[in-house]
């Protein structure tokens, strides 16, 4: 088996820092996108990015609530890819959190997690 270059072999995960924001923010819908970017290891604007693709392309909307906003993630939008394009975000997203620990769990597929 050959071993990866020195140059990027310890550099690649599984998961984008989309998906990993989405995670965050699925996990505590009231995080703050500074602390979302400091638990991720990114920047705060980068996660400012992220979240305006998340939410132009459907996967989460932001409402505010006085000073702070609130993170609302649709379940049901299917993953973008196109090999994986029949499967809806949620199932990525349950696979890092544990539905039955939020607030959503009585609520259905398209609520807040």
């Amino acid at each position: 088996m050959s071993r990866p270059s020195s140059a990027r072999g310890d550099q690649w995960t599984f998961l984008t820092n989309h998906a990993r924001v989405l995670i965050a923010l699925a996990q505590d819908p009231d995080a703050r996108l500074r602390d979302v970017a400091e638990r991720i290891g990114i920047t705060e604007r980068a996660v400012q990015l992220i979240v305006a693709d998340l939410e132009s392309a459907g996967y989460l909307t932001r409402t505010r609530i006085g000073r702070r906003n609130r993170y609302t993630i649709d379940f049901t939008v299917a993953l973008r890819h196109p090999t994986e394009a029949d499967h809806p975000v949620g199932d990525l997203l349950t696979t890092f959190i544990h539905r039955e620990d939020t607030p959503a769990a009585d609520s259905g597929p398209a609520a807040t997690s």
